[in-house]
């Protein structure tokens, strides 16, 4: 028996809300942007979003509202270069394969908050005769 076709994940595209086209954007000083990296399979269709705040160090500490706060979802550059950062996210996405769409998207969720985190296929309860 062939061993199982491994997954893995391919950038199709990264997008800002807030910086469109991203790979136009050119901040002055420090900046903090939400940045969707469009990512699918290798070898299939469709795509799923994976979001992360991408910042410079200072622009995250001047949001501090203590003296702790989790990191989870950002991404930290000294400066925006918009060829470092899809290389970045591609060779995150070359790092993992699994024998499934969702095993290798719950290991890119560490990068960007994946758009079906924590979601549970709706089952309707058994009906009580």
């Amino acid at each position: 028996m062939a061993p199982a076709e491994k997954v893995r994940a391919q950038l199709r595209s990264l997008y800002s809300p807030e910086a469109d086209p991203l790979d136009q954007f050119m901040p002055n000083g420090p900046f903090g942007i939400l940045v969707m990296a469009m990512i699918g399979p290798a070898d299939g269709m469709g795509e799923e979003s994976f979001e992360f705040m991408l910042c410079t160090p200072d622009w995250f500490a001047s949001k501090m509202k203590g003296d702790i706060v989790e990191g989870r979802h950002y991404l930290f550059v000294k400066e925006f270069n918009y060829a470092q950062l899809e290389r970045f996210v591609e060779d995150y996405c070359a790092r993992y394969s699994a024998s499934s769409w969702r095993e290798v998207a719950e290991r890119l969720g560490r990068l960007g908050k994946w758009e079906f985190e924590d979601y549970n296929e709706y089952r309707p309860p058994p009906v009580a005769w």
